[in-house]
């Protein structure tokens, strides 16, 4: 029987590792194949370990250690064919692997990873933000360039073959470790024929923002390991477009010209609009495209506000959740 190691990096989630744990084991159970539970806990100060290993778990306790090295670590102690790296807040469904092991065995794809949902209760916010990825049901699958790491299913040839995630990043490093993987021959499928369930959806909107600050943070250090390019270059570059729309519309207004003053602010509204018409437009729904143009803005202005911090060499630590 084939077997799978699906690694989980931890910190402080006792709110949702037995949920987690409990649905990996089902799905194992389902796809009739033998499964390994590795916890790589990051330090954390509640029963989370604990939890865990009642769970059936291994656990791999590793303070101090970036998200990156926390999933190596863990991939360093897996004995499985097959290896998934899945986050600790999240819920995969019963058919997860029974449907990517069937495209696996079709040659569809090399590395899969299902679409996530928010759970009923998640806020406005949260919610409008996961539904931004979402896709026409009509499409069920489609390939990619790079891959979130809130779950990953490959066998762990390819992790091997790229030498794992890059442990310097401290955020960022699931895009970095997917663009290696697709730069060297695989084939990276996005698949939404079911979906996984994200519990750690933020409660407030200081926590989304936060997180989105911290998420915009990698964009200085996947420049500095990849080198330039258009890719990784557009979002920085669009938002400092807004916030030199932003400077000009300011000066306009101190100096009298309101006039230009308003045209310049409505020109740094379109990115915004353009971002969240594109990820909107097959669901055909206007509230969606309101709120998620709201969202783009923030996220612009977070962006160079991050990119300006990791110039200053900000090392804001935060630990490595998963």
């Amino acid at each position: 029987m084939s077997r799978i190691s699906i690694v989980i990096p931890m910190y402080n989630e006792a709110r949702h590792i037995g949920r987690t744990l409990l649905a990996a084991r089902k799905a194992a159970n389902a796809a009739d194949i033998n499964c390994e539970l590795i916890v790589v806990d990051n330090g954390s100060t509640d029963d989370g370990p604990h939890i865990a290993r009642a769970f059936g778990a291994q656990v791999l306790v590793l303070p101090g250690l970036l998200i990156g090295a926390l999933r190596n670590r863990g991939a360093t102690a897996a004995s499985g064919e097959w290896l998934a790296f899945i986050d600790a807040d999240i819920e995969m469904p019963k058919d997860w692997l029974n449907q990517l092991f069937t495209l696996a065995a079709g040659d569809q794809g090399d590395v899969f990873g299902l679409d996530l949902h928010t759970p009923a209760a998640a806020p406005w916010f949260a919610a409008a933000w996961q539904r931004r990825s979402w896709r026409s049901p009509s499409r069920a699958s489609r390939s990619v360039q790079w891959l979130p790491s809130a779950n990953l299913l490959m066998r762990k040839k390819w992790f091997d073959k790229v030498g794992g995630f890059n442990e310097s990043l401290r955020t960022g490093e699931d895009k970095e470790f997917t663009l290696r993987l697709h730069r060297q021959g695989a084939r990276l499928l996005s698949v939404n024929t079911s979906v996984a369930l994200h519990w750690g959806y933020e409660m407030t909107w200081r926590e989304w923002i936060g997180k989105e600050l911290w998420r915009q943070g990698s964009h200085l250090q996947l420049l500095r390991s990849h080198g330039l390019s258009l890719r990784l270059l557009r979002f920085p570059l669009l938002s400092a477009l807004v916030w030199l729309l932003d400077a000009l519309a300011i000066m306009a207004l101190l100096t009298g010209y309101a006039n230009q003053a308003l045209m310049l602010l409505m020109l740094g509204l379109l990115p915004s609009l353009l971002l969240s018409m594109r990820q909107s437009i097959r669901q055909l729904d206007v509230s969606l495209t309101l709120q998620l143009w709201g969202l783009h803005w923030v996220r612009l202005h977070l962006a160079s506000a991050a990119l300006i911090l990791g110039l200053c060499h900000w090392n804001a630590r935060r630990p490595a959740r998963g």
